[in-house]
């Protein structure tokens, strides 16, 4: 982990013990490279992905089918966990980590939105995935605003 930009400061840090992730599938996407990889998915255009849930978690996908989109949680391996201040690459504004969606975090966690093209078994086919081939996958959430309650009329 050598990869410093001019003005980003990295912290010296321990390996974490204090939580424990179940990674419950695998994420297949078309990059296999870092620098392949999209800033950011688009849920429209973007290339078909698809995302493995591994049992004993299956049984848990009923129901999704039902929803356009989804949230997706996943694990950044490759991502640097010691970095408080970065630069990032598509702007000059140095920031801290806090004030940024990099992937690289204390926690690795990332997010997605993606549209949800189909369910067979236990494969979600998507649209707006942003990760390299191969990711592990942390959880899957129905797109909140499916879940908001509809305004009441005042009539």
């Amino acid at each position: 982990m050598t990869d410093i930009r001019p003005h980003e400061v990295f912290v010296p840090t321990t390996p974490p013990d204090d939580a424990q992730l179940r990674f419950i599938g695998k994420i297949h996407t078309p990059w296999n490279d870092r620098k392949e990889c999209p800033r950011r998915g688009d849920p429209d255009e973007g290339p078909l992905c698809k995302i493995e849930v591994f049992e004993p978690w299956v049984p848990a996908l009923k129901g999704v089918e039902t929803f356009d989109s989804m949230e997706v949680l996943y694990w950044l391996d490759q991502a640097r966990r010691d970095l408080v201040i970065q630069n990032p690459a598509h702007s000059g504004d140095v920031r801290g980590t806090f004030a940024l969606r990099s992937p690289n975090r204390p926690n690795p966690i990332a997010t997605s939105m993606v549209k949800l093209i189909s369910v067979e078994g236990p494969i979600l086919t998507v649209r707006g995935l942003d990760c390299l081939n191969g990711t592990s996958l942390v959880d899957l959430k129905p797109d909140r605003c499916a879940f908001t309650d509809k305004p009441r009329s005042n009539g």
